[in-house]
């Protein structure tokens, strides 16, 4: 009768060990489940356009996350600085007469590109290097990165880069800039774990539809209506608006007071302050 009763209690309590064991695994996934799945949720970046003296703005909830990953996407308010990129997929004749405009006035710039532009256009690759341009990376095949591994990520940085050592002088790669404005917490982290700076932006428009070109005062108007201290200007060079707007848009910018900067100088700038 006493081990019967023993068998009992053993029983009861391996049964309470058990019971304790379900209700703490299902307490910690209650928690970190949908952290996990969060991490990976696509963002489509997108923002509150700036314009008369007023920055853009994407929230504070997406300033932390940038900011926590080491990404941005507008400088100081305090200063006029401009940040000229382009995003480079694919050659539609236009981008040789953007480098004249930039060498003519001497502004830098940042051209994101893919593979296919390293592939179908070599030398204006090697002429952004030479004129003193930062070569960013736009990825090898342009996927949406919140849909592919970390190993995959980091293979369509890694092919950029290799490419774009043995036809440049430039041999390392900083700045990423995700095919279609989609990213994510795990992206960033991935991106950042190789050595890459998310670049955002904070002045965009429709300019990319190459059958729906209207004309240079299209790209021009849409540029001054944004503009902002700080503002990291998006345009692609696919567009014969952007290409005939950018002289006459970078003349009356440099008139309003406005001065153009490297991405480079934005992280020194960055650097001094966190020193």
């Amino acid at each position: 009768m006493f081990k019967l009763k023993l068998k009992k209690k053993q029983r009861k309590m391996i049964m309470k060990r058990i019971l304790y064991s379900v209700c703490a695994v299902l307490f910690f996934f209650s928690f970190t489940y949908p952290a996990m799945a969060a991490s990976n949720q696509a963002i489509h970046w997108g923002f509150k356009k700036g314009g008369n003296g007023q920055q853009a703005e994407a929230g504070q909830e997406l300033d932390k996350l940038l900011a926590d990953n080491g990404a941005f996407y507008k400088g100081s308010s305090k200063e006029k600085v401009l940040y000229l990129t382009f995003d480079n997929g694919y050659e539609n004749g236009y981008t040789a007469s953007v480098l004249n405009t930039l060498k003519k006035e001497k502004v830098p710039a940042a051209f994101f590109i893919t593979g296919h532009y390293l592939k179908s256009a070599p030398d204006l690759v090697k002429r952004m290097n030479k004129e003193g341009h930062i070569i960013g990376n736009h990825s090898w095949h342009h996927p949406d990165l919140t849909q592919v591994s970390d190993e995959k990520l980091r293979e369509e940085l890694k092919l950029v880069e290799k490419e774009t050592a043995r036809l440049t002088k430039q041999k390392q790669m900083k700045y990423l800039r995700p095919p279609r404005g989609i990213f994510s917490e795990r992206t960033l982290k991935v991106a950042r774990e190789e050595g890459y700076t998310h670049v955002m932006w904070s002045l965009a428009f429709v300019d990319w539809q190459t059958n729906n070109q209207k004309g240079w005062q299209y790209s021009y108007d849409n540029i001054m209506k944004q503009i902002h201290p700080g503002a990291v200007i998006l345009l692609h060079t696919v567009s014969k608006d952007n290409a005939e707007a950018l002289p006459k848009a970078i003349k009356e910018l440099k008139k309003q007071g406005y001065r153009f900067e490297s991405l480079d100088d934005y992280r020194k700038k960055q650097k001094r302050i966190s020193a």
